[in-house]
């Protein structure tokens, strides 16, 4: 699932770590995430956008894995 998390997370200048304690997972899952090789539960994407005050929607793409 494509995103804009990393985006999002340089807006602030936090790094991976940074965001992860934030969220309370791994900087690996932070890594795995933006890089598109995990998708977050939903109660995760709902805690990513209440941090980035978006929309589920604003942040995770889902339309790219329909395209494929």
């Amino acid at each position: 699932m494509k995103n804009n998390l990393r985006v999002l997370r340089a807006e602030r200048r936090w790094s991976q770590a940074v965001l992860a304690q934030h969220l309370d997972v791994s900087r690996q899952s932070i890594n795995a995430i933006e890089t598109g090789k995990y998708d977050p539960s939903l109660p995760l994407a709902f805690a990513i956008a209440r941090l980035f005050e978006r929309r589920i929607e604003d942040i995770f793409d889902d339309q790219a894995k329909e395209q494929e």
